[in-house]
């Protein structure tokens, strides 16, 4: 009588895990505000620091750089050392998606959030 039931508890499942997959993104996405990761140029000259989630938070110029002759230096210096910072942002980004769609049990390669 009650034979085609058993398709709605697997459903039920399927809604809490997802429920569950939600919580742990929302959560992830809260602790990549708070994980910084630095970028540099010209040897440490110029320093860039970021969140995680690429929001720029710092910036830390060396003074021996600072001469009239070489603003445009010092200004590349400093969109290359953004840029460090930005790529090593998502770079870190990206590693804690693989370690939780791992910890889940998703297959190797999945990309989150889906």
């Amino acid at each position: 009588m009650l034979k085609g039931l058993g398709g709605i508890g697997d459903m039920a499942k399927m809604m809490k895990q997802a429920q569950e997959l939600q919580g742990k993104m929302a959560q992830m996405q809260e602790d990549l505000a708070s994980v910084t990761v630095t970028g540099e140029s010209g040897a440490g000259l110029v320093k860039a620091t970021a969140t995680a989630k690429g929001e720029l938070t710092a910036l830390d110029i060396d003074p021996s750089i600072f001469n009239e002759d070489d603003k445009a230096v010092v200004e590349d210096l400093i969109l290359a050392a953004i840029k460090d910072a930005q790529s090593r942002a998502q770079t870190r980004s990206q590693e804690e998606m693989s370690k939780m769609a791992e910890e889940m049990g998703l297959p190797p390669g999945v990309q989150m959030p889906f």
